[in-house]
């Protein structure tokens, strides 16, 4: 009985975790291999052919190296703009307290109402940023080529990956922040002492210190942009065509029409998102190994 003890406490954490993620994985999985109508009517076994369909569509190759290229950009350019932000609101300055409230708007608002704001803006006829770029004569009204930024996939792609650099940017510099608060401060008076300059200390101390928050911050961020769904969506659609899907936005087109398709699309999501995730805590974990 003594032994049985923990399973009271540890108890309703195992049903949480088995009704809410292992119960929705193995229905997914059995999903992928049914034959359903687009009505949602069950007609039978479908075995591997949803994933034979799926692999065989020509879009997926592109769909794939786009998705690679949305998640690298936006966790990378999220990362390094947070650590600038962080080490700022690490320093005493004037109106820091305002300026670390401030942070916290794009990360308090919807991320849906963001991006449909931005949308909004980038309108080619009547949207602020056109209407400001017209002005500056940096672009032609009412002309689609320049104009239309949310029309072209490039440019597309450019805006989207900025809005979720913009959202994502709260989170991750408070992340880091509280990884900088941590770190003593005699550490940084005894380098000093020692004479290593301002960058010696940055490298040797606050960088190494600091890799269990970036670590956190890092695979978050790596979870939430590539399963991101309402900035896509919100902008462009995933269009024009099929240019600016990622394969959570594929996944929720294929729903329309190919449910069967659209479960093995997320089993296939599922099982990236578990490789990315394992493959950077293996870097992650090589590097404090050889920084020991």
């Amino acid at each position: 009985r003594r032994r049985l003890a923990p399973l009271a406490w540890l108890g309703p954490a195992i049903a949480l975790i088995a009704v809410v993620v292992l119960w929705p994985i193995v229905t997914l999985a059995q999903t992928s291999m049914q034959d359903i109508t687009p009505i949602g009517v069950t007609i039978g076994s479908a075995g591997a052919n949803n994933f034979r369909q799926l692999l065989d569509d020509p879009n997926l190759p592109g769909i794939l190296v786009r998705t690679l290229v949305w998640v690298a950009a936006v966790v990378g350019l999220t990362m390094l703009a947070s650590l600038g932000l962080a080490q700022l609101f690490n320093q005493r300055f004037p109106g820091r307290r305002v300026a670390r409230w401030a942070l916290i708007a794009p990360w308090a608002a919807s991320v849906m109402m963001t991006a449909l704001i931005f949308r909004w803006m980038l309108q080619p006829d009547n949207g602020v940023i056109n209407v400001f770029l017209h002005q500056l004569g940096i672009v032609r009204q009412f002309d689609s080529n320049t104009s239309s930024w949310l029309g072209r996939p490039d440019s597309a792609m450019a805006w989207m990956i900025g809005v979720a650099v913009f959202v994502s940017l709260p989170f991750t510099s408070y992340t880091l922040l509280a990884g900088l608060q941590a770190i003593p401060g005699e550490l940084f008076e005894a380098a000093r002492m020692d004479g290593a300059s301002r960058w010696r200390a940055y490298r040797s101390i606050t960088l190494p210190l600091l890799r269990p928050a970036f670590a956190v911050a890092m695979v978050i961020n790596l979870m939430n942009v590539f399963n991101s769904f309402p900035i896509i969506w919100e902008m462009t659609r995933g269009g024009p065509g099929y240019e600016t899907n990622t394969t959570t936005v594929f996944m929720y087109n294929l729903k329309q029409s190919y449910l069967g398709e659209a479960a093995a699309m997320s089993v296939i999501n599922f099982g990236l998102i578990i490789i990315i995730v394992l493959a950077y805590l293996r870097v992650s974990r090589a590097a404090r190994t050889e920084a020991r």
